[in-house]
């Protein structure tokens, strides 16, 4: 959790970002969140009446702390995507939960910020064909549910093949990545599915979640990505969304190297990246 504070300061620190460049969401109305989310659910975040067993899947305790935490990162990811069709690119220091599903939440996400997003896009018809570029160590599974049925969100996830969550959803394009893939065949695979897809779906938005649970370093990840590589990565999906011309909101995901230091690095590297490629002040 402590990353989600050192971020903004060590962006701060270093001049990269301005106080400018900085925007505080509100908490998302219900309204949005109904476009993805049941009633039933929002209730029960809202009422504090999930059950034991819905708050083990999540993994946190409930609390009206974390449902106001959620809801703010959600709207973020909405308020982000203004941004990024005025100037390219935004990004929620927090979001990507991935996991939330229509009606629970689990592994740690209990609203589902980019499908939130989307929904809200297409909803207000800001965008027609979205790609939702999945790049954490974990399987967006419940992204894949959500959209399973909607022509208009293509959802893309490379992630461990061998990692939780065990039983895997079905996104549009799914590459399940062997224990121990490192730069050399990550960074390629990865470029070539990018020029594919970006010719295949024609998006006019892009979600990237730019989780760095890849890294060699990462207790659970299992993949053996250098940080050089993980930066790579960033600037293989700015570089080609950049000459696209098509915007992106971008959210951080995981990331669980013992070091603090070595999380925030990565995290910041995908700041830095997009700031050069789309020339940001």
């Amino acid at each position: 959790m402590l990353k989600y504070e050192l971020i903004p300061e060590q962006l701060l620190h270093e001049g990269s970002i301005s106080t400018a460049n900085l925007f505080a969401p509100e908490i998302c109305s219900d309204e949005i969140v109904l476009l993805t989310h049941t009633q039933e659910y929002l209730t029960k975040l809202k009422q504090q009446t999930l059950s034991a067993k819905e708050q083990r899947h999540i993994g946190f305790p409930q609390s009206p702390e974390l449902t106001e935490r959620e809801l703010i990162i959600t709207q973020g990811t909405i308020d982000c995507c203004t941004y990024a069709i005025e100037n390219g690119v935004a990004m929620n220091v927090a979001g990507g939960t991935h996991h939330a599903f229509a009606d629970r939440g689990e592994g740690f996400c209990l609203l589902n910020d980019f499908a939130t997003a989307a929904n809200y896009l297409l909803h207000q018809q800001k965008a027609k064909q979205i790609l939702i570029v999945d790049l954490d160590v974990h399987q967006g599974n419940g992204t894949a549910k959500l959209f399973e049925q909607n022509k208009n969100v293509f959802t893309f996830s490379m992630h461990g093949a061998h990692n939780y969550p065990f039983h895997k959803e079905t996104s549009d394009l799914d590459i399940g990545l062997k224990d121990g893939t490192d730069d050399s065949i990550y960074l390629p695979l990865l470029e070539n599915t990018l020029d594919m897809l970006i010719n295949k779906v024609k998006p006019d938005f892009v979600f990237y979640l730019s989780g760095v649970d890849i890294l060699d370093t990462d207790k659970f990840g299992k993949l053996k990505v250098s940080m050089q590589g993980c930066k790579q990565r960033d600037e293989i999906v700015f570089s080609k969304l950049q000459t696209h011309n098509i915007p992106c909101t971008v959210a951080m995901g995981g990331g669980y190297s013992a070091d603090v230091k070595i999380i925030v690095e990565a995290h910041c590297n995908t700041f830095r990246v997009a700031k050069d490629i789309y020339g940001l002040n």
